[in-house]
């Protein structure tokens, strides 16, 4: 007679802490930008901003000449993701429900009559503004309470957007003529300005080396929506110090011209300075670098890193700025050296 050995049961799962989750989103990203990298040749900088801004639920404005895979970048890192993704090329002619969506009358086979809302392709995970600026301020401001609330007003129905959304818009900076500059109000809701330059020569040669032959590299999904919103809360779980909060908030501070608190050179060379809201979104970029390299806590220099891209557009220069050849990247560079960090308290022994 033989008895049957029950099944050895598997072993407790142990429960991961919090070093293990970070090292593992860590390698995650660096798979993303692998991935990524198959598509696009260079551009570091760049990929680096907007994925810390897919993890912290924030937007980006891209700026660069035509012709830098702006647009390929976007559509290559929804695959990656495997979410969804739209893309709108904005015309002067565009209206707001061309992007919001809008309500039809239909007529069911008994001749009754009602409306049904028809989505616009605002409702997406990546949605990809081109040419945000060739609109007019209207249709603009059709995506304000989409990037604010994430939700659309339609008639007196609220619709909710899909879980994660991003806007991503881009604008050309050499060609102005026909072109409406979008408004403050809707370039502070824009986590980063991310400017794509010119690759380097090296760049350059692989980039038509690798374009100009027939087969196409295809690119393997590493995320999905569900795990998006895990990494989010992950990333805002990163812990901040009072010290790093007292040195955004001295470094927001100071780009404030009428602040006692600003360097005598932003007095002179600055309008208008950053809210706010540019203090949030340093301590934010700060977090999503940290949890990127796998570390717990922000740094100073992660909040140096970031502040190029979230400053400037937050801060206007003057006609004397422009006069001595001084531009916004300019002033944000010379506050990042001269705005000490705050002085960590000694304990006394």
């Amino acid at each position: 007679m033989s008895t049957s050995v029950p099944p050895t049961p598997p072993p407790p799962v142990k429960p991961k802490n919090l070093g293990d989750v970070l090292a593992e989103f860590a390698q995650h990203r660096q798979l993303m930008q692998q991935e990524l990298q198959k598509v696009i040749i260079g551009q570091d900088a760049v990929i680096e901003q907007i994925f810390a801004a897919i993890f912290t639920r924030g937007h980006c404005l891209l700026e660069g000449v035509p012709g830098l895979a702006k647009t390929l970048m976007v559509s290559t890192l929804a695959r990656i993701l495997d979410i969804g993704f739209k893309r709108i090329q904005f015309t002067p002619d565009l209206m707001p429900s061309d992007i919001t969506g809008t309500n039809v009358l239909d007529e069911d086979e008994h001749g009754r009559r009602s409306f049904r809302f028809v989505e616009g392709p605002v409702f997406t995970n990546i949605l990809l503004a081109d040419e945000i600026n060739r609109t007019p301020p209207k249709t603009q401001a059709a995506l304000l309470q989409a990037m604010q609330e994430r939700e659309i007003s339609v008639g007196q129905t609220t619709y909710q957007l899909p879980d994660p959304f991003f806007t991503i818009a881009t604008q050309n900076p050499i060609e102005q003529e026909g072109t409406y500059p979008l408004p403050e109000a809707q370039l502070d809701r824009f986590m980063f300005n991310i400017k794509v330059d010119y690759p380097t020569a090296s760049e350059e040669e692989k980039i038509l080396a690798t374009t100009t032959r027939q087969e196409r590299p295809e690119v393997q999904k590493v995320m999905s929506a569900k795990s998006i919103i895990n990494v989010q809360k992950l990333v805002w779980s990163v812990a901040v110090s009072e010290y790093i909060v007292k040195y955004v908030a001295r470094l927001v501070r100071a780009t404030r011209p009428r602040d006692e608190t600003a360097p005598a050179f932003v007095k002179e060379l600055v309008d208008w300075g950053a809210g706010p809201r540019a203090g949030q979104f340093l301590i934010l970029g700060g977090k999503a670098l940290a949890a990127m390299e796998g570390r717990f806590s922000v740094s100073v220099d992660d909040i140096r890193k970031i502040a190029i891209p979230v400053l400037r557009h937050r801060i206007s220069t003057n006609f004397q700025a422009q006069a001595e050849g001084m531009t916004n990247e300019d002033v944000i560079n010379r506050l990042v050296k001269e705005i000490p960090p705050p002085e960590i308290p000694k304990f006394a022994g």
